[in-house]
């Protein structure tokens, strides 16, 4: 009964079939891509299932190799270790060696300066002393060379005390005397001595002569001279004096006598020419002229 309907049936559905060409062309291309679409997930499973082994793989070589890379950290990191240690050990060896070769360096540089400093002391001492000694010396030299200065100075003071004293006696014995102007002179020295005493006197200037008897005039501090004639016998002499552009001359004068002219540019006072010794054809003397230089009166 079954069986004649599904006959039945198919053979009523077959009409339908038939009746509907294009639904068995869209039913076939749909179980077409079904078949494709399944197919491709297939060979995507196992591909997906064929990278998965790949990684598992790749993650267990991985693996590996951290356990490796592990176990040779740890071991190097041993070694290291070992190595640290060996070297702070070797370190401290080191050290304590530096320190103890340190210490005796310093010992030794130590001992050295001692050495040297009380050397350099020992010389500074002894050169100390050498100077003192020397000082000493010299303060005994000084003090005898002092003691013969003040004897010195002591007889010195008697020499001026005596010189003065003969000064004061020379001068006491010049005399003054008229001039050959008729005007009072001032002292008359007749030697060297007394002449020296004039100068320490300080009244004048003073100015010593050798004069010759030539055809030029010979210049005696400010005028100009010149010897006409000298008579040793007699003792008298005649002279040429040329003063402010202008001549005179002093015929038949003595020894010792003042001759008195006037130099009107120079002074008030009259100069003084005086003779103190008449030899053959020369004379010697000096010449006195006042110190105040003032407008004077004639020649």
């Amino acid at each position: 009964m079954s069986e004649t309907n599904t006959i039945t049936s198919a053979e009523s559905s077959e009409p339908k079939l038939r009746r509907f060409p294009w639904a068995v062309a869209v039913l076939g291309l749909g179980l077409a891509a079904s078949f494709g679409l399944a197919l491709q997930q297939h060979n995507d499973l196992v591909n997906t299932r064929m990278e998965i082994a790949s990684l598992q793989r790749e993650l267990s070589s991985a693996r590996q190799m951290m356990s490796n890379s592990d176990m040779n950290l740890t071991q190097a990191l041993g070694a290291l270790r070992t190595d640290l240690d060996s070297a702070r050990k070797e370190t401290v060896t080191t050290t304590e060696r530096a320190k103890a070769a340190a210490r005796k360096q310093a010992e030794t540089i130590a001992s050295q300066l001692s050495t040297k400093l009380n050397e350099r002391q020992e010389l500074q001492q002894k050169q100390v002393s050498e100077q003192l000694d020397q000082i000493k010396s010299r303060a005994d030299q000084a003090t005898a060379r002092l003691t013969d200065i003040t004897t010195e100075v002591g007889t010195v003071k008697t020499d001026v005390a005596s010189t003065r004293s003969q000064l004061d006696r020379t001068i006491a014995d010049l005399h003054r005397t008229t001039g050959d102007l008729g005007v009072m002179s001032g002292l008359i020295a007749t030697n060297s001595k007394e002449l020296a005493a004039l100068r320490e006197l300080g009244e004048r200037d003073y100015f010593e002569f050798t004069i010759a008897k030539t055809a030029a005039l010979q210049r005696v501090g400010d005028i100009q001279v010149q010897l006409k004639r000298a008579d040793p016998k007699r003792n008298r002499f005649t002279l040429q004096i040329v003063a402010d552009d202008k001549s005179v001359e002093k015929k038949d004068r003595n020894i010792n006598e003042p001759v008195q002219f006037y130099v009107v540019s120079k002074a008030r006072q009259p100069y003084e020419l005086v003779v103190n010794e008449v030899r053959k054809d020369t004379v010697v003397g000096y010449l006195a002229t006042p110190k105040v230089k003032a407008a004077g009166r004639r020649l």
